[in-house]
């Protein structure tokens, strides 16, 4: 029997389309409690002793380099002021330095400190270790195939944000 289309064009038919996105968001929605429940913390010593907002500030500082506020802000789809109050106790416990701008010495940049670097591979290790554990039974290819997906899915959301802020 060929699938019938409701009024928005979506697939009825037992199984289809309509099925299909009730199953994807269901899984979704349990990705997001199990990460929240484990925050992916790793495994070993540095199990869950980064938060997630820290570790991507602190992941995207390594990548980009020493950044201004709003830039960092802009990069990871934040405002400014969470920005500053995420990096606060980063900057306190040594993890990020706060510098002056080369080109004006009004403006701040922020950039990992070496003791930050250091923080973010051990964490990084644990939590690659972890990925290790909860993949072990899949091969290269499904590993690439779900992370190539997993990270356009990441962009899709980050373009729905940006799209309907």
């Amino acid at each position: 029997m060929p699938p019938t289309a409701d009024s928005r064009g979506q697939d009825e038919t037992p199984g289809g389309t309509d099925d299909l996105l009730d199953a994807l968001q269901h899984q979704v929605a349990l990705f997001a409690r199990r990460a929240e429940q484990t925050r992916l913390g790793g495994v070993g010593q540095a199990r869950n002793s980064m938060d997630r907002a820290a570790y991507l500030l602190l992941t995207r500082l390594d990548q980009d380099g020493p950044t201004g506020v709003k830039a960092l802000a802009t990069g990871m789809g934040i405002d400014s002021s969470t920005v500053t109050r995420q990096v606060a106790p980063l900057v306190e416990s040594g993890l990020v330095k706060r510098t002056s701008h080369p080109d004006d010495g009004r403006a701040v940049v922020l950039q990992l400190s070496p003791r930050g670097a250091s923080r973010l591979e051990q964490v990084r290790a644990s939590r690659r270790e972890l990925m290790a554990v909860l993949t072990r039974e899949w091969d290269e290819e499904e590993r690439t195939v779900f992370c190539e997906l997993l990270t356009r899915f990441n962009q899709a959301l980050s373009d729905f944000q940006a799209a309907n802020s």
